[in-house]
């Protein structure tokens, strides 16, 4: 509950010192910056942090060329995660690299492939769309699960950023963590549509815009395992427990109106206390996730369906 609270204290705090500065300087709102984004708070958030950053680094460079012949760069330091499984009596460490913002996108992911491509090959890293879409890139970023692609890079040059994989993990090599764990346990659920009887018009089971809307907060997950190795429940029994993406993806089927399993996906997921119960609401997958989903909430309309079968059942 605590780290809840810090979590979310600390990112209230960040969002008013951010208002704050934009209020002075004369910035618009997000909403106003970003109306396409309402709605998704993280989303908005991250948009903000570019934005700011962007400016800053522009900035500097006006600065810097109106005086003197030649623009002065703009280093941050990056401190990564390092470990080679070919070199088994190296211990884990942080190696410090160091990026010129004004030559590097605005996300941390554009750092790391500046730095894979210019200074060091061997960088090991999961990345694939660039868009936020896929989950390849997920890491820890400075205390935070987040995909380092939608993580915009703190242009504050004064204190490092650092990058760790995501915590609890096996480690592959560098940021590399294995997920076959986590598939496995996705895989367990079932994510695919299940139906007893074929489609009335034999193309395709329709919905109406109502039971649709149900879907909403559900279908967006990408699958990125930033929840889950937030999870102090998955923590303790990542064999037994489910963790929440794939009981948020567990919901997201039994809340579908076309399918005809409902029933059995959630004593399938209810036969095994651990597989559901574990979960105690601490909510640190609500805040770790990058897509403003609330897998908490998911988990315990679950349980609260559960509790109202057995109750039906026993009257």
């Amino acid at each position: 509950m605590w780290k809840r609270w810090i979590i979310g204290g600390n990112q209230g705090l960040k969002r008013l010192a951010i208002g704050q500065v934009h209020k002075v300087r004369g910035y618009s709102t997000k909403r106003d910056d970003f109306p396409t984004l309402e709605g998704h708070p993280a989303a908005q958030t991250h948009a903000e942090e570019a934005a700011t950053s962007q400016r800053r680094v522009q900035q500097h460079a006006t600065a810097t060329t109106t005086t003197t012949t030649q623009a002065q760069p703009l280093t941050k330091e990056f401190q990564i995660y390092r470990w080679n499984p070919d070199l088994p009596n190296q211990k884990p460490f942080l190696q410090s690299f160091f990026v010129d913002l004004s030559t590097c996108g605005p996300m941390v992911l554009d750092a790391l492939q500046k730095i894979k491509a210019e200074d060091d090959s061997s960088l090991s890293y999961r990345r694939s769309c660039r868009e936020g879409i896929c989950g390849s890139c997920s890491m820890n970023i400075d205390g935070l699960n987040t995909v380092a692609c939608l993580k915009p890079i703190d242009s504050d040059i004064t204190k490092p950023t650092t990058i760790t994989p995501l915590p609890h993990m096996f480690v592959i090599k560098d940021l590399v963590v294995d997920l076959t764990n986590f598939y496995n346990q996705y895989k367990s659920i079932e994510p695919w549509l299940k139906t007893k009887k074929g489609a009335e018009d034999g193309r395709e089971h329709r919905q109406s815009p109502k039971d649709r809307k149900k879907l909403d907060g559900l279908y967006e997950c990408i699958l990125c395992a930033c929840c889950t190795a937030a999870c102090p429940a998955y923590w303790w029994n990542p064999e037994k427990y489910l963790g929440p993406a794939a009981l948020i993806n567990a919901y997201r089927w039994i809340s579908d109106t076309r399918d005809d399993y409902t029933k059995e996906r959630l004593q399938a997921i209810t036969d095994d206390d651990m597989k559901l119960y574990s979960c105690r609401i601490i909510k640190n997958c609500t805040a770790a996730c990058p897509k403003s989903l609330d897998p908490a909430s998911a988990i315990d309309k679950m349980k609260m369906m559960d509790r109202f079968s057995n109750y039906d059942e026993n009257k």
